[in-house]
């Protein structure tokens, strides 16, 4: 099969302003599917990713659809996946499939991986139009898979799982949630906490809280400091946050994470008192329209806006693009910048 046969799908999103960042909601929560195998259900994963979420102030639904051990051709024969896919709308469908088949060459993939991603594709595409199709990105076993020699250390392994999510993604312009290069980064800066199972190459508490944090940076391109979940021990769970916030939100092109979503930011500069900076990114837009809340519009993509007055306004975008017509509201609280303290002058010290 030749790769452009493969270029056919796209991701479009449907975005719901909440505080200054916009992300992909259909309506009063975001819907999330996890579909995969045991390293997205071990440690019922998706479940601390929605505690995550609820933590740091999101409304989510989540669900997950797996089968242990299941490669993408597998997942096409679960009629319990299909579903699972029809059951509502989706706003964001999170896809894995078997680590090692993401190891062998694009000829491979080729013919024995992108057929049915295809397949699975569609079927997102044909019930959730404007869903946002994500890439779970896994990582190596503890020790590598000896078997082949081009995997048989887990840096080895790790680099082929990385060249086979990014070659899928550069066919289907997908994004990527970089679960394995989280890990990695953080297996090396944290050689002490283990995110390992027993076998080596499932994940721990820590493993799968370190895919949770992961995946809702890539989805709500923020960071996950600050969640109080009790999931796994604060140092590490402050750890983990950390460092997923740090892999995600520097790296968001390289992982395709940095379209179909928005921000609108207030200005905290010296001499950017009451101003505002709105941000879209909405690659097939045919239109974008700001309104500030006071009576003033903007037509611009980015555009700076500065208030005349402290209050608290609305900001609405308006996108229109193939998945139609929405808008998005961002609450912005406005002040009154302080005035200096004035410098009292010190007491005369001289004699009359």
């Amino acid at each position: 099969m030749k790769r452009w046969l493969f270029k056919i799908l796209g991701t479009c999103g449907i975005l719901t302003a909440v505080s200054s960042t916009g992300y992909a909601g259909t309506g009063d929560s975001t819907n999330i599917l996890f579909i995969g195998n045991s390293y997205t259900h071990m440690n019922n994963m998706p479940k601390i990713f929605e505690k995550i979420c609820i933590a740091k102030g999101k409304k989510v639904h989540v669900e997950m659809n797996t089968r242990s051990g299941a490669s993408f051709n597998v997942h096409t024969t679960r009629p319990d996946m299909y579903e699972a896919i029809k059951s509502r709308k989706w706003d964001y469908v999170v896809i894995q499939g078997y680590s090692r088949e993401f190891t062998f060459e694009p000829s491979y993939l080729d013919t024995a991986t992108i057929p049915y991603m295809v397949q699975i594709m569609d079927t997102i595409k044909q019930y959730s139009p404007c869903a946002n199709i994500h890439l779970y990105l896994t990582w190596g076993y503890k020790d590598g898979f000896e078997e082949r020699p081009e995997t048989d250390s887990y840096d080895k392994m790790t680099d082929r799982i990385e060249f086979g999510y990014k070659y899928v993604s550069e066919i289907f312009s997908l994004p990527i949630d970089p679960v394995g290069l989280v890990w990695r980064e953080f297996r090396r800066k944290h050689p002490g906490i283990n995110l390992y199972d027993a076998d080596n190459a499932h994940p721990n508490k820590n493993g799968s809280y370190l895919s949770a944090c992961t995946h809702f940076a890539a989805i709500f391109r923020e960071s996950p400091e600050g969640a109080i979940t009790n999931t796994i021990g604060t140092k590490e769970a402050k750890e983990i946050q950390k460092h997923a916030a740090d892999v995600v939100l520097k790296r968001m092109n390289e992982f395709k994470l940095d379209v179909n979503y928005h921000t609108v930011t207030p200005l905290t500069g010296k001499d950017q008192h009451q101003m505002i900076s709105c941000k879209s990114y909405f690659v097939n837009a045919k239109s974008i329209s700001w309104d500030f809340g006071d009576g003033s519009t903007s037509k611009e993509k980015n555009v700076t806006y500065v208030y005349k007055k402290p209050g608290t306004y609305k900001v609405k975008l308006t996108v229109d693009d193939e998945c139609g017509i929405r808008s998005y509201t961002t609450k912005i609280t406005i002040t009154q910048p302080q005035k200096p303290k004035s410098k009292k002058k010190p007491k005369s010290t001289k004699k009359n």
